[in-house]
């Protein structure tokens, strides 16, 4: 697998993935960018959401379980010294559907605990804590 990352100017980078998708990363204001664009650590917590949610809707459907809507939301916090990582992670998975919630529950447990290589990669510096509203709001 090859990817990658070309300065474009400032703090802002052009990415071009292995699957040949591009994007673009910026770093806020405060840190000499623009603000503009995701930051490289918040792709890295859109890259777990992105993978915890494809790997439990896989496995809710694989359950036969109808699934009408999943969203993952994470709430995250970063050591205060450097390297900056992210040492406590929080999932929220709200999903929509007549869904078994203990199907959910074991969904869930599956892709953090088996399946999503960014939730084991990430867990060697964060704890990494979930929970699922189910038909909420």
């Amino acid at each position: 697998m090859e990817m990658k990352a070309t300065w474009i100017d400032g703090m802002r980078f052009a990415y071009q993935s292995a699957t040949g998708h591009g994007l673009i990363t910026d770093a806020p204001e405060s840190k000499g960018g623009t603000g503009t664009a995701v930051t490289p650590m918040e792709l890295v917590l859109l890259g777990l959401i992105g993978c915890t949610g494809v790997d439990v809707t896989s496995i809710l459907h694989k359950m036969k379980q109808p699934v009408e809507g999943l969203s993952v939301t994470c709430r995250a916090e970063r050591s205060e010294e450097h390297p900056k990582v992210y040492t406590k992670i929080h999932l929220i998975y709200d999903v929509k559907g007549d869904v078994d919630e203990k199907r959910l529950q074991r969904a869930i447990h599956l892709s953090e605990s088996t399946y999503c290589s960014v939730s084991a990669m990430l867990s060697s510096t964060a704890e990494i804590t979930n929970e699922y509203r189910l038909n909420e709001g």
